[in-house]
């Protein structure tokens, strides 16, 4: 068996078999025992793409892409091709996603099963809104094809499924167009939380995309202070785009614990602040560093020390979001990036897809020793008390109880779940409720 571990380095590693798919007939082979998980670039931060003691079967191999309908902006493309592939193919031909989330390194499939987000949630929904078909193969042997329209109980199952109810082969994908890759970005600080919602909603009425940067360490009349950054696409197409979308520069050691002490964290936020803090309207940038700033280096994670991190991600309520901010202010619990935006009303296709109308918080915390346990217990109640969720992309210790409190309709799911695959997270988030 290998050894494999989740982009947050935690739980430490999980011990599974390779089953690799048939890439000459375009294939799935199943294991003849255990369970099998499909993988992709293997970015999720806990266990959601971990198989511990089964087998996983790597899907990079299945990245062809098959046709384009430009009338309809519709790409087919095969379930391992990257969102940086489509990039790379159609944002020269004037296309852009209609929907992507913080990295470029990850699968149509990992975006499918996750039903992924991104800045624009209040103007387009989630990425599961822009699949039109997917063909879906099943351990029985059966390879379905479904839309709203064919097999649409197994399509909304599907979109946010977290990889569970079959293996995707290829699916359709409708893009947006664009004029060029510019960007027109403001940069607009404010120096409390409360701050934000006024800006956020003032912004999301002439901006497509909306997010912040908030300082987790800020305390009192400063706390959860931050930095809105909205922008557009650039109706002018710009000179020719010469640049690349790979990885600039890759850490190349794990960094050491001290590291990530508050205080260094704390220098950072600071300079971070100072830097990005400052009134800047009208600015032209490239849709890669707005949209994906740290995909520039490669193995970040590293800079989390040898223990790794745990991400936490809530939509929950306004309330629910400042206690959250002050809980971690007054137990000194910082991120270099901690990331605050809030979701429209647009309801996600899928059973258990994570973005509902509220606000969200996502913040990456350096795991120091059993306090850190403790804490993500007190901000999961939080949030779970709120009527809020948490995302299971960026999961590793939420409790059963708090699972189903977040997606009631897992049972629905679990019936269609293809028996022969599973995953780590699925075992952990439904021990003991199966039968309750």
């Amino acid at each position: 068996m290998d050894c494999f571990t989740s982009w947050g380095r935690y739980p430490p590693h999980s011990r599974f078999s390779i089953v690799e798919p048939d890439l000459e007939r375009r294939e799935i082979v199943w294991p003849p025992s255990g369970t099998l998980l499909p993988v992709g670039f293997g970015r999720s931060y806990g266990d959601l793409c971990l198989n511990s003691t089964q087998a996983i079967a790597p899907m990079r191999g299945f990245r062809h892409f098959l046709s384009f309908d430009e009338a309809f902006r519709v790409v087919r493309c095969e379930a391992g091709v990257s969102l940086k592939e489509i990039l790379e193919v159609f944002v020269p031909r004037g296309f852009f996603l209609p929907v992507t989330p913080g990295t470029k390194y990850v699968t149509v499939g990992g975006a499918i099963a996750n039903d992924v987000h991104g800045k624009n949630h209040h103007r387009a929904g989630t990425f599961g809104r822009f699949v039109r078909r997917f063909s879906l193969a099943r351990s029985d042997g059966s390879i379905l094809e479904c839309s709203h329209d064919k097999n649409g109980e197994l399509f909304r199952a599907t979109i946010g499924g977290l990889g569970l109810t079959g293996i995707i082969l290829w699916a359709d994908i409708e893009l947006v167009p664009i004029a060029g890759p510019w960007m027109v970005v403001d940069s607009i600080p404010f120096s409390h939380y409360e701050e934000f919602f006024a800006l956020s909603r003032e912004s999301e009425e002439r901006f497509d995309f909306v997010v912040a940067w908030v300082d987790c360490l800020a305390r009192g009349s400063r706390l959860g202070r931050g930095v809105l950054f909205r922008g557009n696409h650039s109706k002018d197409a710009g000179p020719p785009d010469r640049r690349s979308l790979d990885i600039k520069f890759s850490v190349p050691f794990t960094a050491p614990s001290w590291l990530l002490a508050p205080w260094s964290i704390r220098i950072f936020n600071s300079v971070y602040g100072a830097v990005e803090g400052r009134l800047r309207e009208g600015q032209k940038k490239h849709f890669n560093p707005f949209f994906y700033p740290l995909d520039a280096i490669g193995g970040w994670n590293r800079l989390y020390g040898p223990r790794g991190f745990l991400q936490f991600q809530c939509v929950a309520s306004r309330d629910a979001v400042g206690e959250v901010l002050d809980v971690l202010s007054r137990n000194s619990a910082g991120s270099f990036l901690a990331v605050l935006k809030e979701f429209g009303p647009i309801k996600s296709p899928g059973l258990l897809s994570f973005p509902q109308e509220g606000v969200t918080l996502a913040l990456d915390l350096p795991i120091s020793g059993p306090g850190l346990f403790s804490l993500m217990r007190q901000l999961e109640e939080i949030v779970i008390s709120s009527g809020g969720r948490l995302y299971p992309a960026k999961d590793a210790v939420m409790k059963p109880a708090s699972f189903e409190r977040c997606y009631p309709k897992w049972r629905e799911l679990e019936q269609l779940r293809d028996p022969a695959i599973s995953s780590s997270f699925w075992r952990r988030v439904t021990e003991g409720l199966a039968n309750s």
